[in-house]
C-alpha cells in the first residue's frame, strides 16, 4: 500500500483512501453469513408439539418436491440439494430445516431453494459444482465499464465477476460510485448469503481501486450516452485477450449424417411449429458447429431429404393399405372451428380438410390434406369424397365400405351411399355432442336467461371503473390473480355461438366468492343509493336463484363436454354409439333431478339430436359386435335385441339386406335368425369381453379390441354372408378425428398455397408430421402438450406454498 493512504475504523468498517486524487472507484465488501454455518433457523417461543409439527410439514413437503424433481418434474437443482432436520441439541426433537449441498455438505437455510442454489451453484461458490477458473486459464482484467452502474447494461454483472473468486474470498461486490461522477444513479447493492465460512470476520471492508493517475479524472465527452460503446469496446478487449472457445468433437461422416437424419426427422414431424427460417438463427447456427454439424441446412430441408422422408412415408402407408382387404374412409376439417375451440371467430373460413384411411387392424394411415379454399357447399364436398376414394382404391372402389365426416350427413354421405349400396356413411359422434349443446343453447330457456343475466353482470364489473377497481383487489386478495371476465366480442350473438360464453360462465362461477366481496364494499354500497342498475345487479348477484341456475347450464355443459373428451380419447366403434347416447341420457335425467329442472323440454333436446345423428348401421353394429352381447338365464351370450326400439330392429334387417348382394340378401336374414338364438360360445364371449386398466387414465378397458372382427372370422366361420358384412361393419370408427393440428400447421398449408412448389413441400412435410402423429397414437394437439407443461412448471412453486403455508416466519 502506498505511504500516503490512511486508514480510519468506523463501525466495524475499514476505509482506504488516497488524499491526492479523489476516489475513482470504491468497492463495498459486504461480508454475509457461512453457506457453510451450522446454525438453525429459530423456532417460536412456545418448543411444542406445534412447532415440532410445523417443521416436520415442511420437511415432508420440500421432500416431495424434491422426489418429482428428481424424476423429471421439478427443478433441476433438487439433484444437489437434500433437505434435512437439524434437532434441537438439547431435547432432540426436529428444531428446523436446512437444505444440504450433496457437493460439498454445506448447509442453508430452506427458506428460498431457487435462490440458494442460483448463489451457491451457478455463481461458482460451490467448489465441486464449478467454481474458479480452470488452470492455466487467464484472469480477466477489471471491467472498464465498472465505473457505470449495472443497471445500464444488462450484460455487465457476470463479467464483472470474472476475477479469480480466490483473489476476494468470494465475497459479493457492490459498486459504490465516485462523487466525482455522480450522475444521478444509486449505487449497485447486492445481498449473498453463500461466502466461505473461514471468511466471517471480513465485514463492511472498503477498497479501494487504482487504474493509474492518468485515470483519476477520466471524463466521458458524450456523457452518460457514451457508457454503451464502452461497454461494447470492452467486450471486444475481452474477446482478444480470452482464449478462443474450441470446437466441439470432430465427427465422422456416418455420425453427421445419423445426427442430421435426427434432426431432419424432429423438424418434419413437428410440421410447422418450428419456422423455416429458424435454422439460420444465429444461436443455432452456433449450436450446430459446436456440436461438429455444417450450419447451412436451410436448403437441405426443403431438398432431397425432404423428397427421400416422403417417400419413405408414402411408401409405407400404401404397403399397408394395400395389405388390408378393405378400409373406411375419415374425412375431418369441414366444420371450421369448434365448440371450445375459443381462438375461432364469427363467420367462415377456409378449412384444411384432413383424410384418414382407418384400416380394420385398429390403425389408421394419413392420405391427403386438402385445402377448400372456403367452398363448404354439399355437392362439392361429394365430389372430393368420391376422388378421395378413387384415389386410394383404383378400380376397386368396394374396398371402400364406409365414410365418417364431421359435416354433410344429409346429403353428400346420404347420396354417396344411395349410388354405392355396399357403403356405410355416418357422421362424427364427436361433432354430434358438440351440437347438442348448441341445441341447448338455442332452444333451452334456461341457457337464454343465465347468459343475459351473466353478461349483464360482467360488463358492469369490467365496465365501471370504481366498481373494477374493486373487484381486481378482490380477486387478488381472494384468489390470489388478477384480471377481469372474459366477454365475448361485441361483434358476435352470445346467443349463437355458445363457445364465446362458455369462458365468461367459468370465470362468474369462479369469482361468486369475489363478487360477493364486492357488493359488501362500503364503496359499493354508496353506488347503490345513487344507481338503479348497479342495485339491480346487486339485487341479482345476491339471490340464490341466480347462481343455482348458473351452475346448473355450467354443469350441463361439463357433462357434455366430459363426454366430448371421452369421445375424443377412446375414438369408438361404431357398435359403441347406442350405449353412448343411453348414457347421456341417463346422465341428463340425474341433472334435472338435480337442479329441479323439468325433463320433458330437455329430454325432447336431446331425442331430436339424436335422430338428426342416428344411423341404422349404429343398431346392426351393436347386435354383431359381440363385445355388446348380453348373458341370458339359461347361460348364452345373445345379441342385445331387447335394448333396440321396433323401429330399429327393422332398420338392422333393412341394412344387412342392402349391404348384401341379392343372391345372399335372404342368407344373411336366415344367418341373423341363428345369430339372434344362438349367440356366441359363452368361453369365447368372455375372452372378448375381457377387460383390464388403463394404466394412463386408470379406466377398465377392452383387453383386445380387435377380437370382435377376429371371432367371426375364426370362430363363427359358419356365418358366412353374415361374416362378411359383420367384419366390415364392427371395425368402423364412429368419429372422423383423426389427429389434431395446431395453428402453425393451418397457416404454414395457408401461406404457400400460391405457389405450386412451395405447396408441394408443405403437403409432403403435412404428410410425414401426420403419418409420425398417427404411427405413435398421438391425437393431441402441441397447444394441449404445452398447457401440461406449463401447469407442471407451476406444481413446484404450488407445492412450495404449502410446504410454507404454516411455518413460521422467523
Amino acid at each position: 500500500m502506498p505511504q500516503n493512504d490512511t486508514h480510519s475504523h468506523q463501525n466495524g468498517e475499514t476505509t482506504v483512501t488516497t488524499p491526492l486524487h479523489p476516489p475513482l472507484l470504491t468497492l463495498h465488501l459486504q461480508a454475509m453469513t457461512s453457506t457453510t454455518s451450522t446454525s438453525t433457523d429459530p423456532l417460536p417461543s412456545d418448543d411444542g408439539a406445534a412447532a415440532v409439527r410445523a417443521v416436520n410439514k415442511r420437511f415432508e413437503g420440500l421432500l416431495t418436491v424434491r422426489t418429482k424433481a428428481i424424476k423429471g418434474k421439478g427443478a433441476w437443482y433438487w439433484a444437489h440439494l437434500e433437505p434435512i432436520l437439524v434437532p434441537h441439541p438439547d431435547t432432540g426433537l426436529p428444531k428446523s430445516v436446512k437444505l444440504k449441498c450433496s457437493l460439498c455438505d454445506s448447509l442453508f437455510s430452506a427458506s428460498n431453494p431457487s435462490r440458494t442454489a442460483s448463489e451457491h451453484l451457478k455463481r461458482g461458490t460451490c467448489s465441486n459444482f464449478s467454481s474458479g477458473l480452470r488452470p492455466g486459464s487467464v484472469p480477466s482484467p477489471l471491467p472498464i465499464s465498472s465505473i457505470t452502474p449495472g443497471s445500464n447494461r444488462k450484460r455487465g454483472s457476470p463479467q464483472m465477476g470474472a476475477t479469480s473468486p480466490s483473489s476476494y474470498q468470494n465475497h459479493s461486490l457492490a459498486l459504490v460510485e465516485s462523487s466525482r461522477f455522480d450522475m444521478g444513479y444509486t449505487p449497485m447493492q447486492n445481498s449473498n448469503n453463500n461466502s466461505n465460512s473461514n471468511n466471517n470476520n471480513n465485514n463492511n471492508i472498503m477498497l479501494l481501486q487504482h487504474h493509474g493517475q492518468s485515470q483519476q479524472h477520466l471524463m466521458l465527452s458524450g456523457g452518460k450516452d457514451d457508457l454503451c460503446a464502452l461497454a461494447m469496446f470492452e467486450d471486444s478487449v475481452k474477446k482478444l485477450k480470452s482464449p478462443k472457445t474450441s470446437p466441439g468433437p470432430a465427427l465422422n461422416k456416418d455420425q453427421v449424417n445419423s445426427a442430421l437424419d435426427l434432426l431432419f426427422d424432429w423438424f418434419y414431424e413437428t410440421c410447422g411449429s418450428v419456422s423455416l427460417s429458424s435454422l439460420e438463427h444465429r444461436k443455432f447456427q452456433a449450436f450446430l458447429g459446436q456440436v461438429g454439424l455444417p450450419a447451412n441446412l436451410r436448403r437441405e430441408v426443403s431438398g432431397g431429404r425432404l423428397d427421400a422422408r416422403f417417400g419413405e412415408a408414402k411408401a409405407e402407408s400404401e404397403a399397408r393399405i394395400r395389405d388390408a382387404m378393405f378400409f373406411q374412409l375419415a374425412s375431418d376439417g369441414w366444420k371450421s372451428g369448434g365448440l371450445f375451440n375459443f381462438n375461432s371467430c364469427c363467420g367462415g373460413g377456409e378449412s384444411l380438410v384432413k383424410f384418414v384411411v382407418n384400416l380394420p387392424n385398429g390403425s389408421s394411415v394419413f392420405q391427403k390434406a386438402v385445402f377448400t379454399g372456403g367452398v363448404e357447399n354439399s355437392k362439392y364436398a361429394e365430389e372430393v369424397l368420391w376422388e378421395m376414394v378413387t384415389a386410394v382404391t383404383g378400380s376397386v372402389v368396394h374396398r371402400c365400405v364406409g365414410i365418417v365426416a364431421d359435416k354433410f350427413k344429409a346429403k353428400a354421405l346420404r347420396n354417396l351411399e344411395a349410388q354405392h349400396h355396399w357403403m356405410v356413411n355416418t357422421s362424427c359422434q364427436l361433432q354430434g355432442l358438440v351440437s347438442l349443446i348448441k341445441d341447448f343453447n338455442r332452444e333451452l330457456p334456461l341457457f337464454r336467461s343465465v347468459i343475459e343475466n351473466c353478461l349483464k353482470v360482467a360488463n358492469f364489473m369490467n365496465s365501471e371503473s370504481q366498481v373494477r377497481s374493486l373487484f381486481l383487489k378482490c380477486r387478488v386478495q381472494e384468489m390470489d390473480c388478477g384480471g377481469l371476465i372474459r366477454v365475448p366480442s361485441p361483434k358476435c350473438d352470445p346467443l349463437k355461438n355458445f363457445q364465446l360464453v362458455f369462458p365468461m360462465l367459468e370465470d362468474i362461477l369462479s369469482c361468486a366468492r369475489v363478487i360477493q366481496m364486492v357488493v359488501m364494499e362500503d364503496g359499493f354500497k354508496v353506488m347503490c343509493m345513487e344507481d338503479t342498475l348497479v342495485r339491480e345487479v346487486a339485487g341479482m348477484v345476491q339471490n340464490e336463484g341466480f347462481w343455482n341456475e348458473l351452475e346448473a347450464v355450467y354443469s350441463l355443459v361439463k357433462l357434455v363436454r366430459g363426454m366430448v373428451h371421452d369421445v375424443e380419447a377412446e375414438r369408438p366403434l361404431m357398435g359403441r354409439c347406442l350405449p353412448l347416447w343411453e348414457e347421456l341420457r341417463s346422465k341428463v335425467k340425474e341433472w334435472c333431478g338435480k337442479f329441479n329442472i323439468v325433463e320433458g323440454p330437455v329430454e325432447k333436446i336431446v331425442e331430436k339430436r339424436f335422430r338428426k345423428n342416428y344411423h341404422p348401421a349404429w343398431a346392426a353394429a351393436f347386435i354383431l359386435d359381440p363385445l355388446y352381447l348380453i348373458k341370458d338365464a339359461s347361460g348364452k351370450y345373445l345379441p342385445p335385441y331387447k335394448c333396440l326400439t321396433r323401429e330399429q330392429e327393422k332398420d338392422v334387417d333393412k341394412l344387412l339386406t342392402r349391404l348384401a348382394s341379392r343372391e345372399e340378401a335372404h342368407v344373411v336374414l336366415m344367418e341373423l335368425m341363428k345369430w339372434r338364438s344362438d349367440g356366441l360360445d359363452p368361453l369365447y364371449a368372455q375372452a372378448v369381453q375381457m377387460k383390464q386398466r388403463d394404466p394412463v387414465t386408470g379406466k377398465m378397458k377392452v383387453a383386445n379390441p380387435l377380437s370382435s372382427r377376429l371371432v367371426w372370422e375364426t370362430c363363427l366361420s359358419e356365418f358366412k354372408s353374415l361374416g362378411k358384412i359383420a367384419v366390415r361393419l364392427i371395425f368402423q370408427h364412429a368419429t372422423s378425428c383423426g389427429f389434431k393440428s395446431n395453428w402453425s400447421f393451418m397457416r404454414k398449408f395457408s401461406a404457400n398455397k400460391q405457389s405450386r412448389v412451395a405447396l408441394e413441400r408443405a403437403q409432403k412435410m403435412i404428410y410425414i408430421a401426420a403419418h409420425a402423429k398417427l404411427e405413435r397414437r398421438d391425437f393431441s394437439s402441441e397447444e394441449e402438450k404445452d398447457a401440461e407443461l406449463f401447469a407442471m412448471s407451476g406444481s413446484e412453486d404450488g407445492m412450495l406454498a404449502e410446504v410454507y403455508a404454516d411455518a413460521p416466519l422467523v
